[in-house]
């Protein structure tokens, strides 16, 4: 062993993807999903790009296809879902927000294993960072009442 090498014990791993990771991969799908929208491209296609043009290393892949592919395959019942709750007519929603709201509404519905206030939180940080300037009140009202509707037993003590 080389003087250079760090030693230090490290935590063994349990297996669970790093908040960071899927954080990565909740801003990759939204992009692809954003870059879908204007360019109509094979979501494959989309997929392989951002899988090659990014650094992949610290992002949870199997997240993030799960969400790109699952919104594109179910976005007409995602809007459905969604429809109820915005202020405005579906297509007036900027197309950032939209695809964060997507991405939002596909974790609650089936990705049981991200708390749904995990899922808002992220959808308003999402907003903020990549939205209009009032956008992450928009996504945070549309996603807390879609909770309160797919996620009725883990919003009940709310």
């Amino acid at each position: 062993m080389s003087d250079t090498e760090d030693t230090t014990p490290r935590p063994a791993s349990t297996g669970q993807p790093k908040a960071g990771d899927r954080r990565r991969a909740r801003v990759l799908a939204m992009q692809g999903l954003y870059q879908r929208h204007f360019t109509k491209s094979p979501i494959s296609d989309i997929e392989a790009e951002f899988m090659i043009d990014n650094d992949m290393t610290k992002v949870d892949t199997l997240f993030f296809r799960d969400v790109l592919r699952g919104v594109h395959r179910e976005q007409a019942e995602l809007d459905k879902l969604i429809e109820p709750y915005l202020d405005r007519p579906l297509q007036e929603v900027d197309p950032v927000e939209m695809a964060i709201v997507r991405v939002g509404a596909y974790e609650l519905r089936h990705r049981l294993d991200v708390p749904y206030r995990v899922v808002i939180n992220e959808g308003i940080e999402l907003a903020k960072r990549f939205g209009g300037t009032e956008g992450h009140k928009f996504v945070n009202s549309v996603l807390d009442k879609l909770g309160r509707r797919l996620r009725i037993a883990e919003t009940r003590s709310r």
